[in-house]
């Protein structure tokens, strides 16, 4: 440690001057580390911090900007003197600063202040008097910084209440003659004083007594102040005092004396209540506080009787009564908060009040609860579910008035007062036996009521609240009942509360059984009690499991009791309630008894998977009834069963759902009475009561109506032509209601919707034999037509439906043997169509759903109307396919409609095709136009569509073999047979005797070349489903195909068997799909090509191939990918049977699929398609169109930037790969461009991909022979690659060092050779497959800077020598002769291709010599690349021929490390370092000298990395100083020791590492083993600047104990290291010297440099532009004070007075 003499005492005063002064820093960093480290130097010297703190403090903060900061100090400073250090006339000083600075403004709080103001609390904590005397001061009635001044003696309160509380008399005596005129604004200070110092009271009291501190006096101070605070301040206007007086009151009332709080008291209680008025939690709830305190201290002191009677209370009560329902809707809302707290004050002062007063209390409760106004009503029950479990002793006696208020409560219709009521009352009451006899019937009932209230009740909130504010004050303070707001209760959680406490009291408490049995029977009926019906089913069926072994006593008990339903009406009530299977509270599961109803119903999350859930269910629950109805087999139960049903329709309202099925129940019982009477006066009921404006109500009438026809239809029909009659004239009708109300248009629209499902149903369900004359009447007529005229979607549904149901009548009577024609069908189809379309004309207008089940329904229809007689006529055949085709387009959302929509189109065209047309051929004809309409979806995009495409074609091919094709096959099979065709007349057009019936199509009117091609594409599809359709719609094709006859001018010439064995094979294929789809798609699809390829007649084929097109460019990748498959096994097969015709157009098909193919992959495999054209037919011709195609395209187009590229070009690279076109092709290419050269200066100036198409034809011709060439090395095939490799040494060494000429012409503005070069040289990367070159050339490509393209070329002879070490030689050769080429260009080309190969050259033999010479000699080279590069490819060679040429090396080395060039520089002192992992001892020792002081100046350069590598060198060549020179290097090490540990916190990460790693390596040379541990420690590798300093610390120490004798030399670098270019770098040298100052304890380093060391770190933190100089130096001076403390310690500001700051105190420290 640094010494203690006086001659070495440290200049604390001046150091923590300038400390101090850097509180006023502009810089955050520094004025924390100057905090920090005066607060540091406070806990030892606190009395010179507060001398210098003094000097600067008395200017105040006109002077000293930032004095926040300094009074921060101030206060620790002071908190950490000694007892003994006290002087109270020199803290007296800094009192009368910090006061003088708080009465200088009228500010509050500002920051500065608040620090001020911690500098007297600190000074109290000390010397209370002397703080307090000198707020006394300034407790004066004008004095502007009074606020200040109380707020502190609140603080000090807070802080330190033992020392405040004794002085608490001085304090209120100087206080309360200033009250009286203290502002409004500063009142919440004082009135939070006041309550600051109660507390600190009561805080005092509980070690001490309290009238130790509190005596009369300050009683009476304090009477004093609480009378002027209730009655002047407690009345202000402003809220916030009003608020903080109220507090400060609520803490007095404890401490004023009995009189005086009993004389407040009237004045008291309505001043804290009228805070209850203001809207604001936080008000409420410091007056629930306040209250709290008033009442514990009026009703429970010890000192005398309660000083309020109970009449006094009310008062309080009942403004706290609304304060409950606040808090509590608070509490439904909020983040715990003020609300809830508000809400236990206002329980406290509740029981507070009912332990003195409970019987008092519980009359006022009750009393309240009568009046019925529902805030008040609310509260109370909110404050008796407080008070009955605690209370319960002295309220016992109560319990007949509590249930007498509990049955006035019963019809309060407020979801609060209901909820409040139920769960705190009545539940509890059953607990305790309350309900027996009516009274429990009584709240039964209400607890059922309330079960079945719905969401829909929630407006009956809403109006009690409307109703409370339209109400008057309900206290003496006149609050009105719009400020109360009843707690937020929704009718969920209202019903919540009743379900549960009725399950209870039905489940835990037997005594009840006697209450709700048969009771509950009758909650079941009414129809308010709906929504309950759930919970009460469950409660019986709860006490049926506790009774059931007394059945007896359970009929019993239930025919006692005359006031129960009847059965019949519970039977027709609970079957109705079955109508929803889901329920809530899973209804329908505590209804039934049924094993298989339930179980249908016994998972809902299944149910809601079956669109037809609802339907099948209710199908169910008729049955049920049905069921019954014929096990009974009573008539005159049967019409009581009747009237039951008949009396449900008083339960629900027309537009309840549960009416469709009560309608279909009346239906199917009245199908079983005979009393024609009575059906028709019910029929009449069920229309009266049906509401036909909702469909589901309309369709259950219906049904229900076609149930009694089964019986009854002539009297059902004579209720339907009534009602059609009483509808009149509905087409006039509807004009007029169109222009004047469509409310009766839509009410039409019901009326006849509903009339046409009747007629509907009716047919459906009557007798068959019944029917026609009904159907004729109706159809024939037009009682039909009345029907039509509708318009809303439903409504067509409605109408569609009754038309179907109509045609399903007669085909049911066809079926039954009662066949007979529909009149006017066609007309009724062309309603169905109509129907069907989006109608916005008269403004109602089909959402999406309506319109999508409207054509699913018309669709059904029209396949009935289509299948009836009479034969469909061609013209509606056509109208009807034009309206519906287009549904296959349809997306797929909904998919339930959709599928039922696509379903019903595809059995309407199978229809139509059954239907249409006379004989086969016409039939063939209506096939083929229905499957090109709709090949557009089979080739959609969308899988769907494609599915549906491929469906219906297959679904029609299918039905067209059933009507068309059946006799004998050629084989003679009979039937049904694989071979199934026509007899061999009919082959040989010899059907002239045959009807017009039988006559088939021949096979050419089937198109088969076009149609296959469709298909075929299909059968390699992504879906398996479409795959496997597609393929038996080529089996049907065929097998159609082999069945038909030919044409007379045909040239058919298939061999028979053949065929017949191709179609064998297809059926195979099918047969396996149908087994197994996951059969593998393509050997699936292989088996099916090689069988259409027999299959195919010649010209069959050509219209395949010629109109392949379209299927290569399929949407669909793996079908186009089939597509090219197939038409390459037909080329490969059969193309020898094409002509030169042929072949040319299958040529241009080929390419215009090219053109039009987006995806690689399917145009490389429609190139191959071509190629094998080529290989197969006459590749001459096949050439030609290809080279005709592109020089007209490169006329015409901008082929580098066509989407997708350039198809001729993909055509190139088809042929590079093909073993027999390569040679020939690529020949022909070489040709051409050997005989021009590949740029043209001229030629290519000024040109760009924009403008190409403008170039000449020869250009033209060369461009594209350029671009087959590249074509030609991308290929990558076999022969390609052979052809490249023969001359790759010279290719390569062309194009590598035509890059730089390249990017010559490229910096001066033509790009196109560089682009052109680059892509040749990657497409011969390519072909050579050398595809990491590729990838190396595909990085950078078109940049021009040089190291990017130098490096480009280093990483290409890289990636050469490891994949072609045996071309490594001749590229060589050739390059090394190019370094004496004229061009820079080229030079550089060659020597950054050198220097890599020069890294295998073990093998070169004589020309490593010739290449280490050329190297050698270019080092000296104009250019500074090749200099660099030469350099870089000696280093770069093997070791052992780096070995070999070691000296010669290091001699560039060293000549190259002084380079002027920074980039020559970098790449000397990078390959110093490879070469030294390598060199001999006896290399290195002659130049170690030179070396280490070449590297010691580059460690100072100002490139980041050049100073990493310089130091990472460093560390290199120090493993070679152990020989001769050792002590000549060890001293080079020490004394670069300092800069090392200084750049180990450099700003460059690089910088960091290279200085650790070099540590590591020196601490050897060191000698010292505390080194080498440092290295190994977290602080040492950490980039933490607090680790780093810390390690700093480390360094010091080893410095001061084991390198002493060095401390001198490394102090004087540290010290010339302030001046460092490096902030960081300043700032480490900083921190590092005054560490080892502080640790030295050499007597002389402190007598040298202390005094030098604080001038220069004063003037750092001065001057110093940068903050972590600034911050550095300050922590430095912290250092460098502490580690002299012992000299400092008593030390004191010499001359108060002075003010040495700044530049004065360096220049005195520097003298």
């Amino acid at each position: 440690m640094a010494s203690s003499s006086s001659g070495n005492s440290v200049p604390a005063p001046e150091a923590v001057q300038v400390l101090i002064s850097s509180l006023a820093d502009d810089s955050l960093v520094v004025r924390e580390a100057s905090a920090a480290t005066l607060k540091d130097i406070a806990s030892v010297n606190p009395l010179l911090v507060l001398d210098c703190c003094w000097t600067v403090s008395r200017g105040g903060r006109r002077r000293f900007g930032k004095i926040a900061g300094l009074f921060r100090v101030m206060s620790v400073a002071i908190r950490a003197l000694d007892k003994a250090d006290v002087d109270p006339l020199y803290l007296a000083k800094f009192a009368k600063v910090a006061s003088a600075e708080i009465i200088s403004t009228k500010e509050l709080n500002a920051d500065w202040q608040k620090a001020a103001s911690g500098v007297l609390v600190a000074l109290g904590l000390h010397l209370p008097d002397l703080m307090m005397e000198e707020i006394f001061l300034h407790l004066s009635g004008t004095n502007s910084a009074l606020p200040a001044m109380v707020q502190i003696l609140a603080d000090f309160a807070s802080s330190d209440a033992i020392q405040f509380t004794p002085r608490l008399k001085g304090v209120l005596t100087r206080v309360l003659p200033i009250l009286g005129n203290v502002k409004d604004i500063h009142r919440p200070i004082f009135a939070n004083a006041f309550k600051s110092w109660c507390q600190a009271c009561w805080q005092y009291g509980v070690d001490f007594p309290m009238h130790t501190a509190i005596d009369g006096d300050v009683m009476s101070f304090l009477n004093s102040a609480f009378e002027l605070l209730l009655r002047v301040w407690a009345t202000s206007r402003d809220l916030k005092v009003r608020v903080s007086t109220v507090e400060a009151l609520g803490q007095m009332v404890g401490l004023v004396t009995r009189t005086q709080l009993k004389s407040a008291l009237p004045r008291l209680v309505p001043t804290i209540l009228e805070l209850y008025k203001k809207d604001q939690e936080v008000a409420a709830f410091v007056a629930t506080c306040s209250l709290h305190n008033l009442l514990n201290a009026s009703l429970l002191s010890e000192s005398g009787p309660p000083l309020l009677d109970f009449e006094d209370l009310t008062v309080i009560l009942s403004t706290l009564l609304p304060v409950v329902c606040i808090s509590n809707d608070n509490k439904q809302q909020s983040d715990f908060p003020v609300g809830l707290k508000t809400y236990n004050e206002v329980q406290h002062c509740f029981l507070t009040v009912g332990q003195v007063y409970p019987e008092d209390i519980f009359a006022f409760l009750l009393y309240k609860c009568r009046l019925k106004e529902d805030p008040l009503t609310f509260g109370a029950l909110s404050v008796l579910k407080h008070l009955l479990p605690r209370l319960s002793e002295s309220w016992h006696a109560k319990r007949p008035l509590l249930v007498e208020a509990v049955k006035s409560l019963l019809e309060e219709r407020d979801l609060a007062v209901c909820k409040a009521l139920s769960e705190v009352l009545i539940v509890v009451m059953a607990s305790h036996c309350y309900l027996v006899g009516p009274v429990g019937e009584l709240f039964v009932e209400y607890l059922v009521r309330h079960c079945a209230v719905t969401d829909l009740n929630g407006s009956d909130n809403d109006s009690s609240k409307d109703f409370v504010k339209s109400t008057g004050s309900f206290n003496p303070f006149m609050y009105k009942k719009s400020e109360v707001k009843i707690g937020g209760v929704s009718p969920t959680d209202l019903r919540d509360t009743c379900e549960k406490g009725l399950l209870l009291i039905t489940v835990t408490i037997p005594e009840m059984e006697h209450v709700l049995w048969p009771f509950l029977l009758k909650m079941i009926i009414p129809r308010v009690y709906t929504g309950a019906v759930a919970t009460v089913c469950r409660c019986i069926s709860e006490l049926c499991k506790h009774k059931n072994t007394q059945s007896d006593i359970i009929v019993s008990d239930f025919k006692a009791r005359a006031d129960l339903p009847i059965p019949e009406d519970l039977f027709a009530r609970l079957v109705v309630l079955l109508h929803n299977p889901l329920a809530r509270e899973q209804l329908v599961t505590h209804i039934l008894a049924i094993p298989k109803m339930k179980a249908y119903v016994s998972d809902p999350e299944d149910l809601k998977q079956d669109p037809l859930y609802q339907e099948t269910w209710d199908d169910m629950v008729v049955n049920f009834v049905a069921e019954s109805l014929d096990v009974i087999q009573d008539p005159g139960w049967a019409i009581s069963l009747g009237n039951s049903f008949a009396k449900q329709y008083e339960i629900y309202s027309p537009e309840d759902e549960h009416s469709s099925l009560l309608h279909r129940c009346l239906g199917i019982l009245l199908q079983k009475i005979h009393d024609r009477s009575y059906v028709h006066a019910k029929i009449d009921l069920m229309y009266t009561q049906a509401n036909i404006a909702l469909p589901v109500n309309r369709l259950g009438l219906a049904k229900a109506m076609g149930l009694v026809a089964a019986s009854h239809l002539d009297t059902v029909l004579d209720k339907l032509k009534d009602i059609l009659d009483n509808v009149g004239d509905s087409f006039f009708k509807r004009i007029l209601s169109f222009f004047s109300d469509r409310a009766k248009m839509e009410e039409s629209d019901d009326i006849h919707a509903a009339l046409a499902l009747m007629y509907g149903y009716a047919a459906k369900y009557a007798p068959s034999t019944v029917i026609e004359a009904r159907i004729d009447a109706l159809v024939g007529t037009n009682m039909l037509s009345r029907l039509l005229n509708v318009r809303h979607p439903t409504a067509k549904q409605a109408v569609i439906t009754a038309i179907d149901l109509l045609g399903q009548a007669v085909i049911g009577a066809a079926e039954s043997g009662t066949s007979f024609p529909l009149k006017k069908r066609d007309v009724l189809l062309d309603y169905i169509l109509t129907l069907m379309g989006r109608d916005e004309e008269d403004g109602i207008s089909d959402s999406n759903l309506d319109l999508l089940n409207t054509q699913c329904l018309a669709l059904s229809a029209c396949t009935t109307l289509v299948s009836v007689e009479p034969k469909l006529t061609i013209e509606t055949r056509n109208h009807v396919l034009k309206a519906t085709l287009g549904f296959f387009g349809l997306p797929d959302d909904p998919p339930d409609v959709i599928n039922g929509l696509i379903h019903n189109l595809t059995t309407l065209l199978c229809a139509i095709l059954v239907t249409s047309g006379e004989d086969g051929r016409s039939r063939a004809e209506q096939l083929l136009h229905i499957l090109k309409q709709i090949d557009p979806y089979v080739s959609s995009s969308v899988e769907y569509q494609r599915k549906r495409g491929c469906l219906a074609a297959y679904e029609m091919l299918q039905k067209f073999r059933t009507i068309c094709v059946s006799g004998y096959c050629a084989l003679g099979c009979q039937g049904s047979c694989t071979h199934n065709k026509r007899i061999d007349r009919v082959m040989n057009n010899n059907f002239s005797n045959l009807p017009s019936a039988f006559i088939s199509p021949s096979r050419d009117a089937l198109c088969l070349g076009e149609r296959i091609m469709v298909y075929l594409s299909r059968c390699a599809d992504t879906n398996p489903e479409v795959r496997k359709i597609s393929v038996q719609i080529l089996d049907l094709v065929f097998n159609i195909s082999l069945s038909l006859p030919k044409s007379a001018n045909s040239s058919i010439d298939l061999d028979i068997e053949l065929c017949y064995g191709a179609l064998s094979a297809l059926e195979d294929v099918v047969a396996i799909l149908r087994r197994d789809a996951s059969l593998d798609p393509s050997e699936v699809f292989n088996r099916v090509v090689s069988s259409v390829c027999i299959l195919f007649t010649k010209d069959e084929l050509v219209a395949a191939l010629c109109s392949s097109s379209s299927a290569i460019c399929d949407k669909v990748r793996q079908s186009a990918e089939g597509a090219i498959q197939a038409v390459d096994e037909f080329i490969t097969k059969r193309g020898r049977e094409l002509n030169d015709t042929d072949i040319a157009r299958t040529t241009q098909s080929l390419l215009s699929a090219t053109n039009h193919v987006i995806e690689k992959y399917l145009r490389q495999e429609t190139l191959n398609a071509i190629s094998a054209l080529a290989e197969n037919t006459t590749s001459r011709i096949v050439f030609d169109e290809v080279l005709a195609a592109a020089e007209k395209d490169i006329a015409t187009k901008d082929v580098s930037r066509l989407r997708g590229g350039w198809p001729v070009q993909d055509v190139f690279h088809a042929f590079s790969q093909h073993t027999v076109l390569s040679h020939s092709f690529l020949e022909h290419i070489i040709s051409i461009l050997n005989e021009r050269p590949i740029f043209q200066g001229d030629s290519v100036k000024g040109e760009t991909s924009n403008n190409v198409g403008e170039s000449s034809v020869e250009d033209n011709v060369l461009h594209a022979a350029m671009i087959a060439l590249t074509a030609f090395f991308r290929g990558g095939a076999r022969v390609g690659k052979k052809s490249a490799e023969q001359t790759y040494g010279a290719v390569f060494a062309t194009l590598v060092l035509h890059l730089g000429n390249c990017h010559s012409l490229a910096n001066s503005g033509q790009q196109e050779p560089l682009r052109a070069l680059l892509v040749a040289f990657n497409a011969f990367c390519e072909c050579v497959g050398d595809l990491e070159m590729g990838k190396i050339l595909a990085r950078d490509r078109e940049q021009n800077e040089e190291e990017t393209w130098i490096g480009l070329i280093g990483d290409l002879a890289w990636c050469i020598s490891i994949k072609r070490p045996k071309e490594v030689p001749i590229i060589s050769l050739i390059l090394c002769k190019s370094l004496d080429r004229p061009s820079r260009y080229l030079r550089e080309a060659a020597a950054a291709a050198l220097s890599e190969f020069v890294r295998f050259s073990e093998s070169f033999g004589p020309l490593l010599e010739q290449l280490v010479e050329g190297l050698t000699r270019h080092v000296s080279d104009d250019s500074p690349n090749v200099r660099r590069l030469c350099l870089r490819g000696l280093v770069q060679m093997p070791p052992v021929l780096v070995i070999q040429y070691t000296i010669q090396i290091l001699s560039v080395i060293v000549a190259l490390l002084d380079d002027p060039n920074e980039s020559v520089q970098l790449t000397a002192v990078s390959c110093l370092q490879k070469v030294l992992g390598s060199a001999s001892t006896e290399a290195v020792e002659p130049i170690l000298f030179n070396l280490s002081v070449r590297l010691r100046n580059l460690q100072v350069c100002m490139n980041a990395k050049i100073r990493a590598n310089a130091f990472a060198a460093f560390g290199a060549i120090s493993t070679y100083g152990f020989g001769p020179q050792h002590d000549a290097f060890r001293e080079q090490v020490l004394a670069a020791f300092p800069r090392l540990v200084l750049h180990l916190h450099d700003d460059d990460l690089g910088v960091r590492r290279a200085c650790r790693n070099t540590f590591k390596r020196i601490a050897p040379l060191m000698e010292l083993d505390s080194v080498v541990a440092l290295a190994n420690t977290h602080r040492f590798s950490s980039d933490h600047r607090g680790d780093y300093k810390d390690f700093l610390r480390d360094i010091a120490k080893l410095f001061t104990q084991h390198m002493s004798s060095r401390i001198d030399t490394y102090m004087a670098s540290l010290i010339q290291a302030f001046e460092a270019p490096w902030p960081v770098i300043q700032a480490n040298a900083i921190y590092l010297c005054s560490s080892i100052i502080a640790l030295s304890s050499v007597q002389h380093i402190s007598t040298l440099y202390l005094r030098q060391v604080f001038g220069m770190l004063i003037g750092k933190i001065n001057r110093s532009p940068d903050a972590i100089v600034r911050a550095t130096g300050s922590l430095a001076l912290g250092l460098l004070l502490k580690s002299t403390n012992s000299s400092w310690k008593s030390t004191r500001l010499d001359a108060p007075d002075s003010h040495l700051v700044g530049r004065e105190t360096e220049f005195s420290w520097r003298s």
